[in-house]
């Protein structure tokens, strides 16, 4: 009887990797963001992330409906209206990716200068 190994996101074959990067991805992190406000029909959820086309907000909502991370809720009315809300599953992650979002926010300045350091140096060594 083969003892499987336990998830472990720095070897290549692990089934995280995959998970990580759906939850991650540029448009992952701000749909899971946007959903924990509240639900949203797709047309809202558009507009609140700016710059999304809408076939990559159709492929990431897919992709994390398949993961587990977003329940759509398509009600049979004319015209259809579906609803696009966070599991459970979809919280957890949806809560550590706005911390990240909000860090990310406050430390703009800092990278910022931090590049032009960088750059700096680099065209001073050229």
């Amino acid at each position: 009887m083969e003892v499987s190994k336990p998830p472990n996101v720095n070897e290549p074959m692990c089934p995280s990797r995959l998970v990580l990067e759906h939850v991650t991805s540029r448009w992952g992190v701000l749909v899971l963001a946007a959903l924990l406000e509240r639900s949203y029909r797709f047309s809202e959820l558009r507009r609140t992330i700016g710059g999304v086309s809408e076939k990559m907000l159709a492929q990431t909502l897919q992709t994390l409906e398949r993961d587990g991370f977003v329940h759509r809720d398509a009600k049979p009315v004319i015209p259809p209206r579906v609803d696009y809300s966070l599991t459970p599953l979809g919280e957890g992650a949806a809560r550590q990716v706005w911390e990240l979002a909000r860090w990310t926010e406050q430390q703009v300045g800092a990278v910022e200068a931090a590049r032009v350091r960088y750059d700096t140096v680099r065209a001073a060594s050229q």
